[in-house]
């Protein structure tokens, strides 16, 4: 198959071509190369099967003569923790239109990378495909995240109602691993790791005790490969998660990831910051994913736990620390 794949030298993207490529899939990435790195497509660089384009999804003409079967729509403006919230939603929307129009030209399926997010401040947990999607306030810019999936995925939606648009939409919990973006841009776990390897007091939002389920990308990119080869996926809703019991609290998670940095004896240093230090902002306390779809349409299986997957991570971005 043809794959193109939005934000193609981003984390997700890098490691979902990688995998393509050795499948025998031919793949186009487009990347604007403002969170992705061409380093982290360095591995296909002379591949025939492999194009890449540099430009900005945004612009409906970067696609113009682009043919493909799939297209995995990963690019994405993410939380607004520090910025102005307008970006987020006007370039969500903006590039997911694109795509769409694109897809629905040509009759290309659409693969959509939307987040956990979406389930926002609902309280029953574990999270399946049909749960409330719950939002705060909209005075609160934190949320404006997971509006814009949310709207991704109601407009994907409408358009195959309406249009026959094939697609596959991915509900992602917390992904990291190799090529991750090194800054809270990539998560907690990559600024966790670079304090901890400097031997730096870890900073903590609010009280620590939020708790997130993270998928190593492996898996990540397993998932993913289904929705692409698998017809079983079209038209579905997937959450997309690690092995159960990998929920984790923050704080835990800079414990964990202090101690496989400087040894099991070394006492972790944490920083606790309040949310109203960055304005006004919410935080939701848990986050768990039920994949009971994905297991029972594809006999999924995340291989990864996170003590594992973080050793691997830990060694993969050391290259980029000096103390």
């Amino acid at each position: 198959m043809k794959v193109l794949i939005t934000g193609a030298a981003g984390f997700i993207g890098s490691n979902l071509t990688k995998r393509l490529l050795e499948r025998g899939h031919s793949v186009i990435g487009i990347d604007n190369l403002n969170y992705g790195f061409l380093r982290n497509i360095e591995f296909a660089k002379g591949n025939p099967n492999f194009e890449f384009i540099l430009g900005d999804i945004a612009n409906p003409l970067i696609m113009n003569g682009v043919k493909a079967d799939v297209i995995v729509h990963l690019a994405s403006q993410k939380i607004p923790r520090y910025t102005n919230a307008l970006r987020t939603l006007e370039e969500n929307y903006l590039m997911l239109r694109n795509v769409v129009q694109k897809c629905t030209y040509d009759k290309t399926k659409i693969i959509f990378a939307s987040t956990s997010d979406v389930y926002g401040k609902n309280p029953h947990i574990p999270y399946n495909e049909e749960s409330d999607l719950v939002m705060g306030p909209t005075n609160v810019k934190r949320w404006a995240y997971a509006l814009s999936k949310m709207y991704g995925e109601q407009y994907i939606i409408a358009n195959h109602d309406e249009y026959g648009l094939t697609y596959s939409i991915t509900r992602f919990f917390g992904s990291y691993g190799p090529n991750q973006n090194l800054t809270w841009w990539g998560g907690p776990q990559s600024v966790f790791i670079e304090k901890a390897y400097k031997n730096e007091p870890i900073d903590i939002h609010g009280d620590g005790l939020q708790t997130r389920t993270f998928t190593y990308v492996d898996d990540t990119v397993s998932a993913l490969v289904l929705c692409v080869e698998n017809e079983k996926s079209n038209n579905e809703v997937f959450n997309t998660g690690g092995k159960s019991g990998s929920e984790i609290s923050i704080k835990d998670l800079a414990i964990l990831i202090w101690r496989l940095v400087n040894g099991e004896k070394s006492e972790p240093r944490l920083n606790y910051i309040p949310y109203s230090s960055f304005g006004k902002y919410e935080d939701v306390r848990r986050r768990v994913p039920d994949i009971t779809k994905l297991r029972t349409y594809f006999d999924f299986k995340p291989e990864w736990d996170l003590e594992r997957g973080l050793k691997v991570t830990i060694e993969w971005q050391k290259q980029f620390l000096t103390n």
